[in-house]
């Protein structure tokens, strides 16, 4: 299954685009400019030949250098297969062509560990982002939303950090479909040290996913890197919560440059792992509340979300004409004549008294000789599905 999606890139190419997965760091936009105005295989030619490439400073060359020097790119590919990892370029039929969209900063090549196609999870994917430090509300949220959209057939994808991000593949696990975690490291080294057992999931019944080489280790600048490859992967992100502060809202500008969906879930105005989505919905972020919300805004047309209203009382069914004689009928057991009750609805006798006849069927009210006072128990009767009443 691995060779054939690899038939679209040849070995020279491959080699070279292995090593440069080394030589430069994720987002490095002059690398992107050296690819599309060269190629991956001259960029390896003249990086290992000494031979100096336009626009980067001495120091930045330097250093290059001394990383093509230790780059070894064959002893790479060799590590990745050993834990059931492959390389997808550019140009491979698994390649996802959204990556694209981010220009020079495209990814040089992603190391995929995982059975499934990446272009094909990624076909129908939605990020779910949000604070490490979460609350209970939170990790709630995001393990609802995940497991809902993986049974709609979503694939969620998240960075396989604490908090959101685990909460979030979680939820998708647990109902048999696949997640996708995009790393800040190698697809081997296993960060957060305590995800071992969560990401072993995530790679039996999904993808892990990174830029980085095997046996790379994060830092801070790789983690704000990863968040792009996040935002264009999918078709949409959503912020389940975020402080003032927060790589999820980086990962939510970056997909809105990239013109994706961005969709924050609200929560307590008093919580300070809420603030960072509060400030997002104010700068024009979609306020999503539940699957069939994320699903209209990134899905085909036609997918709607259904009208949320609250619980229907058979009263809502009655006429206006219906409704304001029944509100003319005194309160707490008093009984009124016709009369009182007409000049109360504005309306004419005759049509005050065949509107309580309507009501007296339904069981909203009962006569009392000459008087009329409120059923002891309301719309007990046949009401809700009563047509007459809408007259």
């Amino acid at each position: 299954m691995a060779k054939e999606k690899e038939e679209a890139t040849g070995p020279a190419e491959r080699t070279a685009r292995a090593a440069l997965c080394r030589v430069g760091e994720p987002g490095d936009e002059t690398m992107g400019r050296w690819l599309a105005a060269f190629g991956p295989e001259e960029v390896w030619r003249a990086l290992r030949a000494g031979r100096r490439l336009p626009d980067v400073s001495d120091e930045r060359w330097g250093g290059l250098l001394l990383r093509a020097a230790r780059a070894d790119p064959a002893r790479d590919l060799a590590t990745a297969a050993g834990c059931g990892a492959r390389l997808v370029c550019p140009g491979d039929a698994e390649w996802p062509s959204q990556l694209d969209d981010l220009g020079p900063a495209r990814p040089v090549a992603l190391w995929v560990r995982g059975a499934p196609s990446l272009r094909f999870l990624a076909l129908r994917s939605v990020s779910l982002v949000g604070a490490r430090a979460c609350t209970d509300y939170g990790a709630h949220v995001a393990t609802e939303l995940a497991a809902a959209l993986t049974e709609r057939g979503w694939t969620v994808v998240s960075g396989g950090a604490y908090g959101i991000d685990a909460a979030a593949h979680r939820g998708a696990l647990v109902t048999g479909g696949p997640t996708v975690a995009v790393l800040a490291c190698g697809v081997d080294v296993c960060y957060p040290r305590r995800h071992q057992q969560l990401l072993a999931r995530v790679a039996g019944q999904g993808l892990l996913v990174a830029e980085l080489p095997p046996g790379e280790h994060p830092t801070r600048h790789r983690f704000l890197q990863r968040n792009r490859v996040l935002a264009a992967l999918t078709r949409g992100t959503v912020v389940v919560e975020a402080a003032a502060r927060s790589g999820a809202l980086v990962t939510a500008r970056h997909a809105r440059r990239l013109h994706r969906q961005v969709m924050g879930v609200p929560g307590p105005v008093c919580s300070a792992q809420s603030h960072g989505v509060h400030q997002l919905l104010r700068d024009g972020a979609c306020l999503v509340t539940g699957p069939d919300e994320i699903t209209e805004l990134t899905g085909a047309m036609g997918e709607l979300a259904a009208q949320r209203s609250g619980p229907l009382l058979a009263r809502d069914l009655l006429s206006e004409a219906g409704a304001r004689v029944l509100e003319a009928v005194p309160a707490r057991g008093a009984a009124a004549a016709l009369r009182e009750i007409a000049a109360g609805a504005c309306t004419t006798e005759p049509d005050a008294l065949a509107r309580l006849h309507e009501l007296r069927a339904l069981g909203f009210v009962e006569q009392a000789g000459e008087r009329w006072l409120l059923s002891a128990l309301p719309g007990r009767a046949a009401g809700a599905h009563t047509p007459g009443i809408q007259g």
